[in-house]
């Protein structure tokens, strides 16, 4: 092998019949093992047919790569066993020395049904993407998606936007959140939301500036402005109602509530629109 062979990427190859979430983190496991392991993984999910299978492992012959596999279907499992066999692909099949193993300890053949792990695990995963998403979207982050969103919690600085999302997307709700800033016009991306997906966090003036100036005493000085003046407050929020009005918008008064009475009022909110919400994952 070339010195040039050495350092370019090797190709890694990941096939299901599902989601491929189970072949990954094993792959993601192992690579863990290696230090700084310069290899590109192409991921191949859904893959439910002996046809689609052996385009797959052409693909991975013609990237000289190895193939990992999570397939329970036989005749899928035996095409590829095939195909890789005569394209001289490496493969490893993670799960039927597992199911032959437990086949013999049970003495019960497998169901042998894609997608049986990820469904008893679907609240667990269905978590993990909504935490990540809320991460990506906090604070006005990544407008441009927020269509994507379960729902988008609007409101002027200090009013439990950040903190209801995170209680939310623990739930596996996909939250995210917009400030509205004195003065600033909002994007055509808020304008345009679904006013299903759209809720307002509006707060008593007073209890507003307390919250706001206890801010500032723990962040020190700094070029606050008109932040913690009530009759800014109160101009704040009247222009946050006009808008919300204007979009319709749902709207909470967060003043004197918990983070979860909060988080509940959304989801009720939510519970006639979205699937994920009746859920209650």
């Amino acid at each position: 092998m070339s010195p040039s062979d050495k350092d370019r990427p090797r190709t890694i190859v990941v096939m299901s019949g599902a989601t491929g979430r189970t072949v990954d983190e094993v792959v993601q496991a192992a690579l863990a093992q290696f230090d700084d392991p310069r290899v590109r993984i192409l991921r191949r999910p859904g893959i439910r047919s002996a046809t689609a299978a052996g385009d797959v492992v052409q693909e991975a012959a013609d990237a000289d790569a190895i193939l990992f596999h999570s397939l329970v279907d036989p005749k899928v499992r035996d095409a590829v066993a095939r195909d890789t066999q005569i394209e001289r692909v490496p493969t490893v099949d993670i799960l039927g020395p597992v199911l032959s193993a437990l086949s013999d300890h049970l003495d019960r053949a497998p169901r042998r049904q894609p997608g049986l792990s990820y469904q008893l695990k679907r609240e667990y995963y269905e978590r993990v993407d909504a935490v990540n998403f809320t991460l990506a979207h906090d604070d006005g982050c990544a407008v441009r998606e927020l269509d994507q969103a379960d729902v988008v919690l609007i409101g002027p600085s200090r009013v439990a936007k950040s903190v209801t999302c995170f209680f939310l997307a623990y739930r596996g709700i996909r939250a995210a959140n917009y400030p509205l800033l004195p003065g600033m016009e909002v994007p055509a991306e808020v304008e345009q939301l679904d006013k299903n997906k759209a809720v307002l966090l509006t707060m008593n003036a007073r209890r507003l500036q307390s919250i706001r100036r206890e801010r500032v005493r723990v962040m020190g000085s700094g070029p606050f402005g008109e932040y913690t003046d009530l009759a800014a407050i109160r101009r704040e929020l009247t222009e946050a109602a006009r808008l919300a009005q204007r979009l319709g918008w749902a709207g909470i008064d967060v003043s004197y509530k918990s983070v979860e009475e909060v988080a509940r009022d959304v989801i009720a909110m939510l519970g006639k629109t979205s699937p994920r919400a009746k859920g209650g994952s």
